[in-house]
């Protein structure tokens, strides 16, 4: 029987508090995403991914932007954890000293990503073809930082491979990865298709680490089902959890009702101040425009009220703005 959700569990020497976490996201997963995850009970976050020989060149944007900790993702007994990609091991090795330094408890190894540009390096889901390589870089990360690490990795490249598969239990005895974080659909599919939860469950029966569920989970029953059926450690929630940081709640057991206009109306209010915050006004109206559908869809108007009102979000130039026109079309309380 599986460990419940609300249970602690150890990853190296880091004690999570739950088994609920917020998966990697490229271009969403900030300090106020992985913020917002936690205070709504996830047990830990990770970023969205960083390029290593970005830090490593001590690019401004990536050092002072993508690596920001703030002080209330700690503050939250959440767990942080930066994710890298990278396929150069002593490139990893410097970004992971610079990551460990910035705060991070964790750091995550990017070996799935299937976007073309990131593979064409060799990184990404690449490495699936290239474990020597892939070892290597997660040793150098490991040794770089001090820190546990863990590698986010699909079962393959192509529908019917099981390079991933093999690729963990050597990422686990050679490289000495704390996790393995395992999405079962191949890199080629992206999200499409049923993800092989039976693959899944067999690397967990079979590796000696802790195995982190991820893929094909975006409602409580599809979570809770997954998470028996595969007998992982824990599970991480990704485009399911967009504009639903309710659902960390649900999952362990702190609410069981979706939740009301007023407290979408009041969710959008806080993301859009953290964006500001991170961002300033002008990058931050134009980076939540792609957030904006997330929470419109909650707001329980028809179909055609909520097309309308996305619309008029992307045309929005001030964060003002959007809160003006939600606050008229969802006839929402207030917004402060």
């Amino acid at each position: 029987m599986p460990e419940r959700l609300t249970d602690s569990w150890d990853l190296g020497p880091v004690r999570v508090p739950n088994r609920v976490m917020l998966a990697p996201l490229a271009g969403i997963g900030t300090w106020f995403v992985r913020l917002q995850a936690k205070r709504h009970g996830a047990g830990m976050a990770v970023s969205e991914m960083v390029s290593s020989f970005a830090i490593h060149h001590r690019n401004e944007k990536t050092v002072t932007e993508m690596l920001r900790i703030h002080p209330d993702e700690h503050a939250l007994a959440g767990v942080v954890s930066i994710q890298l990609f990278g396929q150069d091991p002593e490139i990893m090795r410097s970004a992971a000293a610079t990551v460990a330094a910035a705060g991070a408890d964790v750091i995550d190894l990017n070996m799935g990503c299937p976007v073309p540009k990131v593979c064409k390096t060799g990184a990404g889901a690449a490495l699936i073809k290239d474990p020597d390589t892939a070892v290597a870089v997660a040793r150098a990360a490991r040794e770089g930082s001090g820190l546990p690490v863990t590698v986010k990795l699909r079962s393959g490249q192509k529908p019917g491979e099981t390079d991933g598969y093999d690729l963990a239990h050597r990422l686990v005895a050679e490289a000495g990865v704390a996790a393995i974080g395992f999405h079962p659909r191949s890199a080629n599919v992206h999200h499409k298709g049923v993800p092989d939860y039976d693959l899944a469950a067999k690397l967990v029966a079979s590796l000696d680490a802790p195995v982190i569920l991820t893929g094909g989970l975006h409602d409580a029953e599809s979570v809770l089902a997954a998470y028996e059926r595969t007998g992982a450690a824990a599970v991480m929630l990704a485009r399911g959890s967009l504009g639903n940081p309710w659902l960390f709640e649900e999952l362990l057991g702190l609410r069981d009702a979706a939740p009301a206009e007023d407290e979408v109306v009041a969710e959008l209010d806080w993301i859009l101040d953290r964006a500001v915050e991170h961002l300033g006004e002008p990058r931050a109206a134009r980076w939540m425009r792609k957030a904006y559908p997330w929470y419109v869809d909650r707001l329980g108007l028809s179909k055609p009220d909520a097309k309308a009102l996305n619309a008029e979000l992307q045309r929005t130039g001030t964060t003002a703005d959007a809160r003006a026109l939600v606050r008229t079309r969802a006839a929402a309380p207030t917004l402060a």
